[in-house]
């Protein structure tokens, strides 16, 4: 595994290799374990591939964004594109000119990217509206809601602008620990109710002014040294309702009722991507590649599989009967719900499954390394 963390100027930690004084690799961990043989392919869901697309190669973290039947897309050379989920069209295409660091944030009609050179970039039907300088760096992709843009940068802070001029509208920021994953982390909107992870703890703003209105906390730092402390939530996130769940890195996995701020459950995991889940049970992956099934109400685990273990699996996707996780073999496994049993099994272009597969307009869209889009439409 490979994880890259954010440093401070006063940090001293000297664990991996320093990159241009803030940018920590941790590229001297053991070798990894073999991965997990698979057995023969059960073939007990029919699936086929509807069609492909194809963008740059990918090395930020993607968020694949769903609204209605669009998907957008972006490749680390800049390109961003918003495709037809049913049929794979490309509906526009765009080259913004830098970098990207985080994206896609999207509503369908703006797009909202942010750059390696710190800039936050907005598109409206795939042109450039206006681009603001932010004041750190980002690795969560912006979320575009109520005609605004919320960005939510690795030094903690959420800042606000409005969608069509670019204006900023307000900056909130809480202190926290001196390291952040360089790792999209949890921005997103509950009814009138900014939703963000600070820390290990989901926090409610206020989308107009960035009140506060209340924390809650999925896990909090322990530890002697920066590194044991670290706690920053990850993306994705599972929501039903008024309730969501996430996951703290490598510490915990916890479901809060965010009409109330108030904590339902947390329990220890140990995992680096985030969560999903239906009504009866939230799903993740722990490091060593086990998938999880915790239950809703109360977090009590459900069942375990370990037919995965060290394929590097992305959070995982709900969807139909199953649950799908893509791996660094571009394989899509596609798991029962109820017991972690194989379904199916699908191939893409053989590159890493790059972000958590997304379900548009009845397709499952995956997309790889490489910049292959795919769409796979259940039978």
């Amino acid at each position: 595994m490979k994880i890259d963390i954010l440093l401070t100027a006063a940090t001293k930690v000297v664990l991996c290799l320093v990159v241009a004084g803030s940018l920590i690799s941790c590229s001297s961990t053991p070798d990894k374990p073999k991965p997990a043989e698979l057995a023969s392919n059960v073939g007990l869901l029919g699936i086929r591939l509807a069609w492909t697309s194809k963008v740059g190669g990918i090395d930020f973290p993607l968020d694949v964004k769903v609204n209605d039947g669009t998907v957008a897309v972006a490749s680390s050379d800049g390109v961003v594109a918003m495709l037809d989920a049913r049929t794979g069209a490309e509906l526009w295409r765009t080259n913004v000119g830098s970098q990207i660091a985080a994206g896609v944030g999207s509503d369908g009609r703006f797009a909202a990217v942010v750059t390696r050179g710190n800039e936050l970039i907005v598109l409206d039907g795939g042109r450039e509206i206006w681009r603001q300088k932010l004041s750190a760096q980002g690795f969560t992709a912006p979320l575009v809601a109520g005609g605004r843009i919320f960005v939510l940068a690795a030094d903690r802070s959420v800042t606000a602008f409005d969608g069509l001029s670019g204006r900023k509208l307000w900056t909130q920021q809480r202190p926290g620990e001196s390291l952040v994953l360089r790792q999209a982390g949890v921005l997103l909107a509950v009814g009138d109710t900014l939703v963000a992870g600070l820390s290990g703890r989901l926090v409610g703003i206020n989308p107009s002014n960035g009140v506060i209105r209340w924390e809650s906390p999925i896990a909090s730092p322990r530890g002697t040294n920066d590194i044991e402390r670290l706690v920053d939530l990850v993306g994705r996130i599972s929501r039903d309702g008024d309730v969501v769940c996430a996951r703290a890195f490598q510490t915990a996995v916890g479901c809060v009722n965010v009409a109330h701020g108030t904590l339902l459950w947390t329990k220890p995991a140990f995992g680096y991507v985030g969560v999903h889940g239906d009504d009866k049970y939230v799903y993740g992956v722990e490091s060593d590649g086990k998938i999880m099934a915790w239950r809703r109400i109360d977090g009590e685990r459900a069942w375990v599989s370990e037919r995965l273990r060290y394929r590097s699996l992305t959070a995982p996707l709900v969807v139909g009967r199953s649950i799908a996780v893509g791996d660094d073999a571009g394989l899509v496994h596609l798991l029962s719900r109820e017991d972690g049993s194989a379904l199916t099994r699908v191939a893409t272009d053989g590159s890493t499954v790059v972000a958590a597969p997304v379900l548009a307009a009845g397709t499952l869209v995956v997309v790889t390394r490489n910049g292959g889009v795919f769409g796979f439409m259940p039978e």
